[in-house]
């Protein structure tokens, strides 16, 4: 469907958001670690109570939704699956980031989720983060990697991403139910993005 040029009201209790699609086809040079006192820890078969809270305390200043509305079976389906790896960021003695790639379609990996509790925003530990996700994507035999970002995600996510080697390649528009009226995050999660009921 093509949409005409104009703009478009979105409907109380709703949110619009821009998606963008990004992908690489090869494994980019890495950029050099910054320093920090971080390691990563693959989580076989994670606990859902445990995934949720890290993808909580990650992503819900980013509206970051979609497991948090999901039933036990279905997420337990997803990250149990052995074709997906959850990993987390350790800082301190505690988990502050999460990565999960999902090797599930052939050739190809999907970073899922990515990101750092805002503990460490500025600290580099993104760029670590990210330079582990490269590693062990691309040490498997994939053709491609890809992910998506939104507008309701951290502002300088696309640039971090383009930074990173990858390149845009398809944009949407989702509208959702927003999770602040219905209770799936707080009120007051994501200041950057009003609610409108």
């Amino acid at each position: 469907m093509i949409l005409p040029d104009g703009d478009f009201d979105v409907p109380a209790g709703k949110i619009a958001t821009v998606v963008t699609h990004l992908e690489m086809t090869e494994l980019p040079a890495i950029p050099s670690d910054p320093e920090g006192a971080w390691t990563l820890r693959r989580v076989e078969t994670p606990a859902l109570d445990w995934y949720r809270e890290l993808f909580r305390r990650v992503g819900e200043e980013w509206l970051w939704i979609s497991r948090a509305r999901m039933g036990d079976a279905k997420l337990a389906a997803i990250i149990h699956s052995p074709l997906v790896e959850v990993y987390a960021l350790e800082h301190e003695g505690r988990d502050e980031g999460l990565l999960e790639l999902d090797f599930r379609e052939a050739g190809q990996c999907e970073i899922t989720f990515f990101g750092v509790t805002t503990k460490l925003f500025g600290s580099g530990a993104g760029r670590w983060l990210m330079n582990r996700a490269l590693e062990l994507s691309w040490s498997r035999p994939i053709a491609r990697l890809w992910l998506h970002t939104c507008t309701h995600d951290h502002p300088g996510a696309v640039a971090f991403y383009l930074r990173s080697g990858f390149r845009a390649f398809r944009r949407q528009i989702e509208i959702e139910d927003d999770p602040r009226i219905d209770g799936t995050a707080p009120r007051d999660a994501a200041s950057h993005v009003p609610v409108i009921e």
